[in-house]
């Protein structure tokens, strides 16, 4: 039997600590991620952080995990809950692709395995998504997995000179298995 961690393009595993050289090469990529413009970062922070997180605990189902392709193992990105509510049901997720493996598949079923173990093993009844309202790729990826919109936060967030809106997208575990099975591909 298939692993629960494993599509047909992807398979979510650990972050290691020899993974920074890879998100230090996607950080130099994107330049400004999501239109913000971050400060610069040594190469010895990827260093800690990538070892930090490879033994890094679950805490409250947040965690973080390495995207790799399925075929080569090749490091393409990572996905994760970082922010949930056990007792309400409910779980945000992020998830980032380096500029070179965008539009390949691999965030979408990336994001498909993480909701089948959050909602199918961990019993969550509903995943959120929060978005700036100007990245569509983002909102074209929630909506192909089945996202709906529920609302907007008005000029919420604040960079690059001015205000910009946030998009709520939401997910109920029902909606998730209509459309993709809680038990697997």
């Amino acid at each position: 039997m298939a692993s629960s961690w494993t599509g047909r393009r992807v398979r979510l595993r650990a972050i290691e600590p020899d993974d920074w050289t890879a998100f230090t090469r996607f950080a130099d990529e994107d330049g400004r991620r999501a239109g913000r413009l971050d400060l610069p970062r040594s190469a010895e922070s990827y260093r800690a952080w990538a070892k930090e997180q490879a033994v890094a605990e679950c805490d409250d189902d947040r965690f973080r995990l390495a995207v790799v392709t399925a075929d080569t193992g090749e490091l393409v990105g990572t996905i994760g809950s970082h922010r949930s509510g056990p007792r309400s049901g409910w779980f945000e997720f992020d998830v980032m692709v380096g500029a070179d493996h965008r539009r390949k598949g691999y965030a979408t079923e990336a994001l498909v395995l993480l909701s089948r173990f959050m909602f199918a093993e961990r019993r969550y009844h509903k995943c959120l998504a929060v978005i700036l309202a100007h990245n569509e790729p983002s909102l074209a990826l929630t909506r192909r997995v089945g996202f709906t919109e529920e609302g907007r936060l008005r000029e919420h967030v604040f960079f690059a000179g001015r205000h910009h809106d946030l998009v709520m997208m939401g997910m109920l575990a029902d909606e998730f298995d209509r459309r993709h099975t809680m038990s697997g591909p």
